[in-house]
């Protein structure tokens, strides 16, 4: 498998960590967002959307982590990502989206270049936008999973919603985010940084 991958971007690191977690082999194509890779013609035939992370399967390309995921998931069954029971994987699959859906697009690399670029917002604007978007996702989280006795988020194993989580607290100690109201999540992401499967994906291992 091919994945075509930014080191610092939160929906690569998911696969990633998915990848190492099935034992997946793929060989790891840099697409460099900062110089604007993604734009480029080549990218842009294999991937219109111009995001990443995109992977190349050898059966065909699939764009999007969560569906990159939940592909990984069926044709890899063990370990399984997703707990058992129709209502705990609908469960699981709501809390990477809060994640995936509400927190991540707000702020990622192209958001921040167009508030930058098209309103002329300064550092200190943009990292109170970012912060903001934050506080308001991983709030919401951490009252969720405040009472779960178990080291992931849905059980004793990690699983989806513990990809989406953690290269968001990864982007939120880079974005300067105090961490201290979370936790819950905090104790979470150390038990899954404690694996190899996640050591591996973060982007100083890259």
């Amino acid at each position: 498998m091919k994945l075509y991958d930014y080191v610092r971007s939160s929906a690569a690191y998911r696969v990633r960590i998915a990848l190492n977690l099935k034992g997946v082999a793929y060989e790891a194509i840099p697409v460099n967002l900062l110089e604007g890779q993604q734009r480029g013609e080549d990218y842009r035939a294999l991937n219109p959307t111009g995001l990443v992370p995109s992977l190349d399967t050898g059966e065909g390309l699939l764009g999007q982590s969560l569906a990159i995921i939940e592909y990984l998931d069926e044709r890899f069954p063990e370990p399984p990502l997703l707990p058992a029971g129709a209502l705990a994987r609908a469960r699981a699959r709501a809390l990477a989206l809060q994640v995936a859906c509400d927190i991540h697009p707000l702020n990622n690399l192209r958001v921040l270049q167009y508030l930058v670029g098209e309103f002329g917002i300064d550092e200190q604007q943009k990292l109170a936008w970012y912060q903001h978007w934050l506080k308001q996702g991983l709030g919401a989280l951490e009252q969720q999973l405040a009472g779960v006795d178990a080291p992931f988020c849905c059980g004793e194993a990690p699983g989806l919603a513990d990809l989406c989580l953690v290269p968001q607290l990864y982007n939120a100690r880079r974005f300067k985010l105090d961490l201290a109201p979370y936790p819950r999540l905090v104790a979470i992401d150390e038990a899954c940084n404690r694996l190899e499967a996640f050591q591996r994906a973060r982007p100083e291992s890259r």
